[in-house]
């Protein structure tokens, strides 16, 4: 007897999917290094340095982890993700490092347009 899962059922993870990762990885510790070296320690900067991911991550378990607590359409899902991305690329911009900035968002924003368009066509 074999427990395997059939193929059909297995979720297809593509190389857009790494790359969201990766994106959504980049965005939370880019908030953190921005909270820290924004700001005066230790307060606010270790407040701020820690809170804005806490948020970040937060608004993306409850509306875009695969496993969100509130379900939303893609448009929904889109503005919390352009908002996430479009804090961490402002950082970058705050921090002194505009080409960062400008190739993140970039880079998030096609990754982005692919996953919209891969999730309204099917």
């Amino acid at each position: 007897m074999s427990t395997a899962v059939p193929p059909q059922s297995q979720p297809k993870i593509g190389p857009n999917d790494v790359l969201r990762f990766v994106l959504e990885l980049f965005a939370f510790v880019s908030l953190g290094i921005w909270g820290f070296t924004a700001f005066p320690l230790p307060w606010p900067g270790v407040l701020i340095g820690l809170g804005a991911p806490a948020l970040a991550i937060l608004a993306w378990a409850l509306f875009l982890s695969p496993k969100a607590v509130f379900h939303i359409d893609p448009f929904g899902q889109a503005l919390v993700e352009i908002g996430v991305f479009s804090a961490a690329a402002i950082a970058w911009w705050l921090m002194g490092q505009p080409v960062v900035a400008i190739v993140f968002a970039v880079v998030a924003a096609v990754s982005g347009i692919l996953h919209g368009r891969k999730q309204l066509a099917g």
